[in-house]
């Protein structure tokens, strides 16, 4: 309904969406001020809501740019409007406090620090010059600080840190950037920064330059230094220090995974990698995620040392996001430090990331030489996210964490209320309610007490931010994750039955698909790949080709199994899984191959009494397993440290040779035995024709193996030899993709699983697909690892009415 322009009219609006902690409310004052409206605004648990008065003119020009315009980290959602009489008041147009109340309003990340901030931390006339805890409604933490919903300073960890008058003034005038900047601080009534020597280094504890001071010297002097930052510690030395890095890997026992490195600016990384457009958006975009580059060879200027990523081409490199980032690398006339940190996550191997500095002097004794830390409590731990760009320029996120959480992912399903709790590798919850769902931050691998319940700690977190109460709880199928336990225990909580097990690699299509907006009323072809996930059979599926929607699946294809002696122990030994694959395809152990050679003669002796007798050999198709097990056969990694370094290393080995030549090794490919399908139901994603446990097909890889030993034997280096079995592996996929579309007629092919991290095999299988005239849908925001797994839970579980549950 519109007045009269010459009448009164006054409205009110509800605004859903990313509207609390980025500057909303002082955007809707300085809208409704220079519009000389009356009426007041203030945060509830749904959103921002309105209230304006004044000519009816005046008022629509008001709505009309409330959302056209809004402050740069705001995301409007919807807004619901409402006629009211008019008052005929002239007060001013005021915030109104917070309302308590629960609600669905969405808190934007974390986000680095801008532009106008970085200026004033350089000023020497700014009264905020060098302050480690600058910010403004642009920038600084908003997820890790929140406490609850609605977002204001109460319900922040900056409730115990009153404004100083100048500050307060700043809060509250609708004029400055600060104007209701809930963690808005300066030197005298913010946090402080305080260093803490381990024992015996000779260092002072110290507090705010000095101990930014201190902390850049003991860096440049090859210390560690434990550095807290917005969502967690990090673990930190100078990338360029053989000798610090070195003591870091150890201390860390990290093995030879690869560290992350922060460069001081853009110029400092171009000097260790080229840096292509779409790759430095993404570095210098607000989330300040870790990017991975190719390393430049070699490297100009200062050196990375060699233990910073060893065996990799690539070098994960982020840029400074907070100020104390900024000044641990200096500014204009502070004396020379490192320009390159390796910054890792302040945690043990296999730990959740620390955030309490209690715990910090404790769990990283040992680890770091000192301690810088500071009295603003993290509310929420939130580790740095991890991406690629790809060459056309779009992102392939692999770890999606702070600068992306909690921001919501819309659904294109409504689901019920619905906590999907993930896999027990890269831990990530996700909660789902209607057309939404929010992943919570990166936990990691479900391995001990202390990082489940820092899941558990996540979870309720996000209840408390979102508004979300499960009805339902969504897990693996897998009996033995502990991640599917913790299900089995939260649901307790809940009433009836409310447990949906979800197959593995049905929940990573599910994934992309969600994230791609299909609605599941078409089947997709979904190309699932990994290491490990629990199959129908009990067995350890791996390398999948399914038909699939959110209701259902059909195998339609598989890597042809092969045992994986010893489990786990297999999986660290991939020169194990090599032989294992040899004594499947019927091939000998000739003693000059790499993987004999790296195995003992008991190992052997053991292992072909496993293989003969079929003792803890339970069988596997899993593409991931495959990638290792070629990888000791080429001669490039035998023994493992971290998870996917084999399958990892043969990629870096095939990018050296992937222009030598176009020649692909075979895979075998025939009708092979029945195949398990749709869990507890039928599927619409049945081929025509083909009853749900119809037979498939097999891909097999002996006749790859026999090529592949005979190209050795022949003086082939292993670079060529790696980049054939990419080619063949990505040749198959398409050869069983144009078979299913024979088959049923659909055209969509989904590329999902971990193994699909690897860059040249997706850049393949998407070329040949996309040339056989495949839509190809590739994860993005979504990580095509376990860490994106729970929203296909959510999808399945939450939309199903034929799900097996327990």
């Amino acid at each position: 309904m519109t007045a009269p322009a010459t009448g009164l009219l006054r409205r009110r609006l509800t605004v859903r969406g990313t509207v609390q902690g980025v500057g909303f409310r002082p955007y809707v004052h300085r809208l409704a001020v220079g519009l000389s409206l009356t009426g007041f605004v203030g945060n509830t648990g749904d959103g921002v809501f309105i209230e304006v008065e004044g000519p009816a003119d005046r008022v629509e020009r008001f709505c009309g740019l409330l959302a056209d315009r809004p402050p740069p980290l705001a995301t409007v959602a919807g807004i619901a409007t409402e006629d009211l009489p008019a008052t005929g008041g002239t007060a001013p147009f005021a915030i109104r406090s917070t309302e308590r109340a629960t609600g669905r309003t969405q808190l934007p990340p974390d986000t680095a620090t801008c532009s106008d901030c970085l200026r004033e931390l350089s000023d020497p006339d700014d009264r905020r010059h060098r302050h480690p805890f600058l910010n403004c409604t642009h920038c600084g933490p908003r997820f890790t600080i929140a406490t609850a919903m609605p977002y204001d300073r109460v319900a922040t960890t900056m409730a115990d840190f009153p404004m100083c008058p100048a500050c307060a003034r700043e809060y509250g005038d609708p004029a400055d950037r600060r104007f209701h900047a809930q963690p808005v601080a300066c030197p005298g009534c913010g946090p402080r920064l305080r260093l803490i020597p381990a024992d015996g280094h000779g260092v002072r504890p110290t507090r705010d330059a000095d101990a930014l001071a201190a902390a850049r010297a003991l860096l440049a002097a090859g210390r560690i230094v434990a550095v807290k930052g917005i969502g967690g510690y990090h673990l930190a030395c100078d990338a360029t220090n053989a000798r610090a890095v070195a003591t870091l890997r150890d201390r860390k026992e990290r093995g030879g995974k690869a560290f992350a490195v922060m460069c001081a600016d853009l110029a400092t990384a171009e000097r260790i990698a080229p840096i292509s457009d779409a790759e430095r958006a993404a570095l210098t975009s607000a989330r300040r995620p870790v990017v991975l580059l190719r390393r430049r060879i070699p490297e100009t200027g200062p050196r990375l040392a060699d233990q910073v990523c060893p065996g990799s081409p690539y070098v994960g490199v982020m840029l400074p996001y907070t100020p104390v980032h900024s000044l641990l690398f200096g500014l204009p006339g502070d004396p020379p430090g490192p320009r390159m940190l390796v910054m890792t996550s302040g945690n043990r191997s296999g730990e959740p990331i620390v955030t309490d500095d209690a715990e910090a002097l404790t769990r990283l004794a040992g680890l770091a030489d000192a301690w810088l830390a500071h009295d603003r409590p993290i509310a929420s731990p939130c580790d740095d996210s991890l991406l690629r760009v790809r060459p056309d320029g779009t992102e392939q996120v692999l770890r999606r964490s702070r600068g992306y959480v909690p921001r919501p992912l819309s659904l294109p399903l409504p689901v019920a209320p619905t906590l999907a709790v993930g896999g027990d590798l890269k831990n990530v919850p996700c909660l789902g309610d209607g057309e939404q769902a929010w992943f919570g931050p990166h936990i990691g691998d479900m391995g001990d007490l202390a990082t489940l319940e820092a899941a558990e700690r996540a979870e309720r977190q996000l209840t408390r931010l979102t508004g979300v109460v499960p009805a339902r709880i969504a897990a693996d199928r897998h009996p033995g994750y502990h991640s599917t336990a913790w299900a089995r225990r939260r649901a307790l909580r809940l009433p009836g039955d409310p447990v949906s097990l979800v197959q593995h690699h049905h929940a990573h299509i599910a994934s992309a698909m969600a994230e791609h907006g299909l609605d599941g009323t078409t089947p997709v072809i979904g190309v699932a790949f990994d290491g490990t996930g629990y199959g129908d059979d009990g067995t350890v599926w791996g390398g999948e080709i399914l038909l699939a929607d959110y209701t259902g699946y059909h195998r339609l294809a598989r890597l042809t199994p092969a045992p994986l002696p010893g489990g786990d122990a297999g999986v660290a030994n991939p020169c194990r899984l090599a032989l294992a694959r040899l004594w499947a395809a019927g091939l000998p152990w000739e003693r000059d191959l790499p993987s004999v050679m790296a195995c003992t003669e008991a190992e052997r002796t053991l292992l072909r009494h496993q293989l003969d007798r079929g003792l803890a050999c339970v069988p596997t198709s899993s593409m991931g397993r495959l990638f290792d097990a070629v990888s000791s056969l080429v001669g490039v990694c035998h023994r493992v440290g971290y998870e996917a370094q084999a399958a990892m290393e043969l990629e870096a080995a095939a990018w050296e040779a992937r222009d030598e030549d176009t020649t692909a090794y075979s895979f075998g490919l025939s009708a092979g035995p029945a195949q398990q399908g749709a869990g507890g139901g039928a599927s619409r994603a049945r081929p025509p024709g083909r009853a749900s446990r119809a037979g498939g097909w097999e891909i097999n890889p002996a006749p790859v193996l026999r090529a592949l030993l005979t190209d050795r034997r022949s003086g082939i280096p292993a670079p060529v030899l790696a980049a054939r079995f990419h080619r063949g592996v990505a040749r198959a996929v398409a050869e069983i993709c144009q078979r299913a579309r024979a088959s049923t007629g659909l055209t969509t092919v989904v590329l999902t699983g971990g193994v699909f991290a690897n860059a040249l095999l997706e850049e393949q299988c998407t070329a040949l697909l996309a040339g056989e005239g495949f839509t190809v849908l590739r994860h993005g925001e979504v990580p095509p690892n376990d860490g994106g797994l729970a929203l296909g839970q959510l999808m399945v579980a939450g939309t199903a009415t034929n799900h097996e549950t327990e």
